[in-house]
This record gives C-alpha cells, structure tokens and sequence, in this order.
C-alpha cells in the first residue's frame, strides 16, 4: 500500500514537471509571445530619441520589475502617455516639413541678380580681334614665296619638292608644280616676313562684309590693322584717332 502511494505520488510530481517545463521553458509559446511583445518597450528605453521611453514603458520582464512598474502607474498613465506621443509626432512632422521645404528651395536654384544700367552719351569704339585659323591666302603665294618660306609653310620638304603629291588635290598640286618649279637658272630676290603677312595675309577689306556703329556706318578705312609679332593671322583692328570723333555722334543709340 505504501509502495502504491508512493509511485501515484512520484508519478504527480513528474507531470507536475513536465507541465512547468512545457508552459515556461525557453521554447514554449507563452515566453516566445512574452520576448517579443517586450522587444519594443526595450528598445524604446534603450533609444536617445527623446520621450520614446515615456511612450512604451518597459517592466522588464520579472515579476518583481512588473510589481515595480504597477507601482509606477501614474507616470506611465494613458493621458501621459498620449501627450508624449502627440508631441513626439508633432516634432516629427515639424522637422519633415522643414526639410522638405528647405529642399525644394535648394531644387528651385534660386539667385539674385544685381544689374546697374548707366547710359553714356558716348561710347569708345571698341578694339575687334579677328582670329582666322587660315593664316595666309594660298592664291597670293609666288615663286618667290615658296622658295624661302615653302618648308615653313609645310608645302614642300627641304629639297624644295612637293612631299606626298599623291595626298594633294589635283587644283593644289597643279598650283604648287608650276609655282614650285625651280629652274636651274632661277635666282631668288630678298624676302622679308613682314612683307609676307602683309601681302599674303587676309585683307580687312575683304573680310569686312558691314560694319555700323551708333548710327553710322564705318568701313575698313576706318580701321588700322595691327599684326602680331608671330606674323600670325591675328588681326588687331582699331580706330583711327583722327577719325574717333567723327564716329561719335553726341546721342547714345546703338
């Protein structure tokens, strides 16, 4: 009889045993559901983000710290709780709205323009710089010419001969065979590259179709021509002083 008690008794414990580990051991449902519903509260009392913690209060689990928390009822009281949160998402959207319209100031690329307009009653006539990647007219080229400045032009080697006719349209290369001909009684006359740009370079005269300024027209004549030092096809147009005041008439039209 004793026997009997004693197994029926063993037997109460275990169930007992087995009850308790299967409700709240680390696998059970009751403390899955009981870690994930207290992740959040966690990590409101661990963030820096200002009255989050007010928001979700967190009991940490124990029956003690939930014992301390009930105690606490009034701080974490729903009315407070609401207040925190409407201020937290009211400084949320304050600072949503304030950067997006700082946003869509910095897309509108703004800026400010500052302009201050002096009418003259005279204007200075300006100086033109006419750049042309031509530096001398091919037509004007003599015998002369291609004698002492062919090589530089890149229009025969150093045996005065055409190099690579082949590659030469046949207009060029007719012009270059009959002005390239060097007999060998052919005697070259003095050349100077001043005179050269001169009288190979462009013309103002050709090159200026219009010209008109403050009303009245202006032609090449006008103008005086200045050459760089490099004998380049630079050309530096500018008034001539005896003619400034001609120019000028005392009304500012354009």
């Amino acid at each position: 009889m004793d026997l009997k008690e004693s197994c029926e008794s063993e037997a109460i414990r275990e169930s007992t045993s087995v009850v308790g580990m299967g409700s709240l051991g680390p696998l059970g449902p009751s403390s899955s559901g009981s870690s994930v519903s207290s992740s959040w509260p966690a990590f409101a009392q661990r963030s820096t983000l200002h009255g989050l913690r007010h928001i979700f209060p967190y009991g940490g689990g124990s029956s003690s710290s939930s014992a301390h928390s009930a105690r606490r009822g009034g701080r974490f009281s729903a009315a407070r709780r609401l207040l925190w949160t409407a201020a937290l998402l009211g400084g949320v959207f304050l600072l949503a709205l304030e950067s997006s319209e700082r946003l869509a100031y910095f897309l509108s690329y703004p800026h400010v323009t500052s302009v201050d307009a002096v009418v003259s009653g005279s204007l200075v006539f300006p100086a033109v710089t006419v750049c042309n990647l031509n530096a001398y007219r091919f037509s004007r080229l003599t015998r002369n010419d291609l004698y002492h400045a062919g090589e530089l032009l890149e229009l025969l080697d150093v045996h005065l001969q055409i190099p690579e006719p082949h590659l030469a349209e046949p207009h060029v290369l007719a012009f270059l065979t009959e002005r390239a001909n060097f007999s060998a009684g052919y005697r070259p006359k003095p050349f100077s590259m001043r005179e050269f740009s001169e009288r190979v370079g462009h013309d103002l005269q050709e090159m200026m179709l219009y010209c008109r300024f403050q009303g009245q027209e202006c032609s090449h004549q006008d103008f005086s021509t200045v050459r760089g030092s490099s004998h380049s096809s630079l050309l530096h147009c500018c008034l001539l002083h005896h003619l400034l005041h001609l120019l000028l008439p005392t009304s500012s039209s354009p």
